[in-house]
């Protein structure tokens, strides 16, 4: 009997180098083998390839050792990667759920002030917070008369882009933000009488932005640390921990983020068990008990959630923070961290979890109520 057929939802620019093996940091390879390790064959496939009516799909499937496009049935089963920003790609998606397919992480890409209002409502989880509001006129002013350090932050933004930090030193408020005259990408101005510039002000106004307390974090070679941690569906169903590594802001800025030149670390390279008074065992028990929280509250609004990278702080007391959620998890970081069997992981629970709803053939649960024990 032939393997059977799990789709993996691609957007157009990566879908286009299939065949040259040119898929960014996405691994085809990956996907295939921990597909295999399930009896199941991967398509890759774009939405706009879809026939809802008769549930078929052009998808590129490996013949040989070479990539093939061709006309199949539309596989049951389909692990969204693909950024569905447009309301008619939601609707059409729709249409495929209400057909029976199911599409996990429908969708992968949620407002960072929709998310931190979710997670706000979760006593447990509020002790996580930093302390938001989203931009007004009133919250700023609220927020550098009770707070000396700010991070303002695009609600719909990706990969550290539009980020900002407002920040009092000796007296003065300054402005970190991005800008094409520096030749690092980033600068800092000093800020007449404490104001914001007209233009940076009409466009956190105009457009959704989040003011954010900015944590203390943990520090390598004196520079802000954060975690990313793979949050996922396996076999059983279950939520469970699959693997975190550290990032580092580069020395010219402060934000982690790999794409803009973050240093990627395992935990124990960047962080020093003797200023947090935990060993790395203890840090990571504590991490994956707040991530797995994270999920299943998210989860419990967000329908066919399966597969989340978040984000999350240690402020130098130890107390762990949330910062973002990402539905689209970048998992090169692990490769880049030396964890390779992290990094396949990674690919293999979500490869795993579409073995069980094919299996069930039944909805995705919403709200799992035990969690897996994941030992790394």
């Amino acid at each position: 009997m032939p393997p059977e057929t799990i789709g993996i939802m691609f957007d157009s620019r990566m879908y286009r180098g299939i065949p040259a093996g040119r898929t960014g940091q996405e691994s085809l390879a990956n996907y295939e083998q921990a597909a295999a390790c399930y009896g199941l064959t991967p398509c890759f496939l774009r939405l706009e390839d879809v026939d809802s009516e008769t549930k078929t799909c052009l998808a590129y499937v490996k013949k040989d050792g070479v990539y093939v496009r061709q006309k199949m049935p539309l596989p049951p089963v389909i692990h969204n990667r693909a950024l569905q920003l447009r309301r008619a790609d939601q609707h059409e998606v729709t249409k495929l759920l209400l057909q029976g397919i199911q599409v996990f992480n429908v969708r992968n890409r949620y407002r960072k002030d929709h998310i931190h209002d979710m997670l706000h409502q979760d006593p447990v989880l509020k002790k996580h917070l930093p302390y938001a509001a989203k931009a007004t006129p009133e919250s700023l002013a609220y927020m550098m008369e009770h707070y000396s350090d700010l991070i303002i932050k695009p609600c719909s933004g990706s990969i550290g882009h539009g980020i900002m930090r407002l920040y009092k030193r000796d007296g003065d408020w300054k402005l970190t933000c991005q800008t094409r005259a520096s030749r690092k990408g980033w600068a800092t101005f000093r800020l007449s009488r404490g104001q914001l510039p007209s233009a940076t002000l009409r466009r956190i106004f105009r457009h959704a932005y989040l003011i954010e307390e900015r944590i203390p974090l943990v520090r390598y070679e004196g520079r802000p640390v954060d975690l990313r941690v793979s949050v996922q569906r396996g076999i059983d169903g279950l939520w469970g921990i699959t693997g975190m590594f550290a990032k580092a802001a580069p020395s010219h800025t402060f934000v982690t983020n790999i794409a803009q030149g973050g240093k990627v670390m395992t935990l124990a390279e960047a962080l020093d068990e003797e200023e947090l008074g935990l060993s790395i065992p203890e840090l990571e028990a504590r991490i994956s008990s707040v991530g797995l929280r994270i999920a299943r509250t998210l989860a419990s609004s967000l329908p066919h959630l399966a597969d989340l990278g978040l984000d999350l702080g240690i402020a130098r007391n130890g107390q762990i923070y949330f910062i973002e959620c990402n539905g689209r998890d970048q998992r090169y970081g692990f490769r880049k961290a030396g964890m390779p069997e992290h990094w396949k992981a990674s690919y293999r629970e979500p490869m795993a979890y579409g073995r069980l709803l094919m299996e069930q053939n039944s909805q995705i649960p919403r709200q799992p109520q035990t969690y897996r024990k994941y030992p790394y």
